[in-house]
């Protein structure tokens, strides 16, 4: 990663995360275990060896029905990441000043619970993975890096734990965020994050 990118990956992390979460919709938030608790805590398996750089493309997440594209996301205006448009073709956003998935470090994929009128987001049900289901990210190269999910945590906005969502890490690492807890007026107080290693790839 270069050094405009991390100082933009670091700014970011410091900066309110998902403040959007959907719109104002009325379907609830993905079902989620309670604030600042691990499901299950991280492993230390070895990972697979880390990919160069391709740009993901599409992401399935097999155990809860996810087959999306993937669009690149910068940050808003705010110094905050982006995140995907409110829209009935609901996808994913990678977050351009992170690795791409399979390369050394966190790479981070953004999607909505919930997208205003339009019903159910791509992400709605993340908090029901658990330790050792795959995610598989297709990348623009034609390679697939499969990960496997290490732990899923929800906790509140205001303890959103940017050290380890986007700290330095020594292997290829996913995240995969979204809002959860109870919907209220202002939107959804927690957000679920997904933590995965890399476990293979395609030739």
């Amino acid at each position: 990663m270069t050094s405009l990118s991390r100082r933009a990956f670091v700014t970011a992390a410091m900066a309110s995360l998902l403040v959007s979460c959907g719109g104002h919709g009325t379907d609830s938030a993905a079902p989620g275990h309670p604030s600042g608790t691990s499901v299950p805590s991280r492993t230390s398996a070895k990972a697979a060896h880390a990919l160069g750089r391709s740009v993901p493309v599409g992401l399935r997440i097999p155990a809860i029905g996810v087959d999306t594209p993937v669009m690149r996301l910068g940050l808003a205006a705010d110094g905050s990441v982006q995140v995907p448009p409110i829209t009935a073709h609901d996808r994913a956003g990678w977050y351009r000043h992170s690795p791409t998935p399979g390369q050394t470090g966190p790479s981070v994929i953004l999607g909505h619970v919930t997208v205003g009128s339009y019903g159910d987001g791509v992400f709605r049900n993340l908090a029901r993975l658990h330790r050792g289901d795959r995610i598989v990210a297709r990348l623009e190269n034609g390679r697939t890096a499969e990960f496997t999910v290490d732990a899923v945590r929800t906790v509140a906005k205001a303890d959103f734990p940017a050290d380890e969502v986007y700290g330095d890490v020594d292997r290829p690492e996913l995240r995969l965020i979204t809002c959860g807890g109870a919907r209220t007026g202002d939107g959804y107080p927690d957000n679920v994050i997904v933590f995965a290693t890399l476990s293979s790839a395609s030739p």
